[in-house]
């Protein structure tokens, strides 16, 4: 298996091109980047000069049978998957085909309310229905956790017709249910189990990490190889199991993706798979051992908790991804996101996100100790020089949402704009939240409840920085006539 992970057959296949010297009467317009001077000044001619596009040596994604299709089987050996698609539209493009693939207008689909936009725009898209299973809250940190057993058992046998059951492998703080004992479950039930691993590349190469979906025996993932595993922005991986008819979830990749894939992002998926399949073991143990660090430094400052698998209890924190570096930052009376904003604007150090009640500091292959040991630094003079009376802070960032209508039939309905604190009692018609983390605070289908009108507002005076809504400012909201 080693010697076959070697190969890079997409970067191979570039190389190859690149000494051909083709005249190109093709797209793209720049000409591998002679008429666009100022843009290979910026890149670099060896980007520009292999983005280029489809061409019967370089294979076709949408229908590949050469070399994208070698890369994806050693993707899938790689990641011990019966199937691996190269996606160039994102994760939020894996997400959206896992759903695509397995949901119809009104079927049924069970999935934690924690879950990123992509899948509920999915919802809107082939109009299935949400069955909510709301996680259990850790009232100190504030933040939703994984599923319980007994939650996703209950869903099932009140929505026997349900087709699957969906499960975030990790969150975005690092928490994971208990994967092997729902994808059982559903599989019982007759039920697809689909796991969004958008931040779990790591989980395929790693000791004494989380298990993957894949070795769970779930039927599909979506992994974000751009995240943790070190390929460019935007790609990432589709992983299905054994039961998933691969031909089908190419047909539904193609509904949406690109024709025009770029071989820039599909061969830093190629090239970073090889890393991954050769040395991602070792990697990943540096990076734990840089997390285990970071965290311990941080947490001898002194008002901060940088949380770990202390918070394992079995069940709904059935595993905890070492990796994250998630760091609860309340108690010093400042939300997250004003700590990240004054990492970023006083100590140049841009972290993955801040909330109403924590960080992220997102590790991984790049990072290094010099760094890390910059950002415990930075954490505790922002204590000695912010800190502050927390009294008055919202202490929850999930708020348990009221689900009237679908995603789908509420984003079509006939609506109108009202100004924000207008919208008390009425039903959402479009997307609230504060990206990253990309979780709706408010979802399409959705009741405007008081408790959601104050999480609002109070993230908006944080400096949150609020999406979703068709009005950028957030004075006024969509809702159902």
């Amino acid at each position: 298996m080693l010697k076959r992970q070697r190969r890079a057959p997409i970067y191979e296949a570039l190389q190859r091109f690149r000494e051909m010297r083709v005249v190109p009467f093709d797209v793209p317009g720049h000409k591998r980047g002679r008429g666009n001077p100022e843009l290979t000044a910026f890149l670099g001619e060896k980007c520009v000069g292999v983005d280029v596009n489809s061409m019967k040596p370089l294979d076709n994604l949408c229908h590949p049978h050469s070399v994208i299709r070698e890369a994806e089987q050693l993707a899938a050996e790689a990641f011990r998957a019966s199937e691996a698609f190269l996606m160039v539209g994102g994760t939020t493009s894996s997400v959206q085909t896992m759903i695509l693939s397995t949901c119809k207008r009104g079927d049924k689909i069970i999935l934690p309310r924690n879950v990123h936009k992509s899948v509920i725009n999915a919802l809107v898209l082939c109009g299935a229905i949400p069955v909510y299973v709301n996680p259990e809250l850790n009232g100190c940190l504030g933040i939703s956790l994984g599923m319980r057993r007994d939650q996703v058992k209950k869903a099932i046998e009140m929505n026997p017709d349900a087709v699957a059951v969906l499960v975030n492998n990790p969150t975005y703080y690092g928490i994971c249910s208990d994967l092997r004992a729902i994808v059982k479950m559903a599989h019982e039930a007759g039920m697809k189990c689909l796991a969004d691993e958008a931040h779990g590349t790591h989980f395929y190469f790693g000791n004494g990490l989380p298990v993957s979906a894949m070795a769970a025996g779930a039927d599909m993932a979506a992994v974000s190889m751009h995240k943790s595993g070190g390929s460019l922005t935007q790609s990432s991986f589709l992983l299905t199991g054994p039961n998933v008819h691969a031909g089908y979830v190419r047909q539904i990749i193609n509904l949406t993706q690109t024709t025009s894939g770029s071989y820039l992002l599909m061969s830093s998926l190629d090239i970073s798979r090889r890393l991954l399949a050769l040395h991602g073991r070792e990697i990943f143990h540096k990076v734990v051992d840089m997390a285990e660090y970071a965290r311990q430094e941080i947490n001898d400052i002194g008002g901060y908790y940088a949380f770990g698998r202390e918070l394992m209890n079995g069940d709904s924190v059935f595993n905890f991804d070492t990796t994250k570096l998630s760091v609860h930052t309340r108690e010093i009376g400042l939300a997250g996101i004003e700590v990240y904003d004054i990492l970023r604007d006083d100590y140049d150090i841009q972290i993955e996100f801040g909330d109403i009640g924590n960080i992220l500091a997102y590790l991984s292959m790049g990072d290094r100790i010099q760094e890390l040991e910059r950002l415990v630094s930075a954490l505790a003079e922002i204590r000695r020089r912010y800190q502050k009376d927390p009294a008055g802070m919202l202490t929850e960032e999930f708020v348990e949402p009221e689900v009237v209508i679908s995603p789908q039939d509420a984003f079509y309905a006939e609506k109108e704009s009202v100004p924000l604190e207008e919208g008390l009692g009425r039903i959402c018609s479009e997307f609230v939240m504060c990206y990253p983390p990309g979780i709706p605070i408010l979802a399409p289908g959705e009741r405007i409840t008081e408790a959601i009108l104050e999480h609002i507002q109070y993230a908006k005076e944080k400096g949150c920085s609020m999406t979703g809504s068709e009005d950028l400012e957030l004075k006024r909201i969509n809702v159902l006539k």
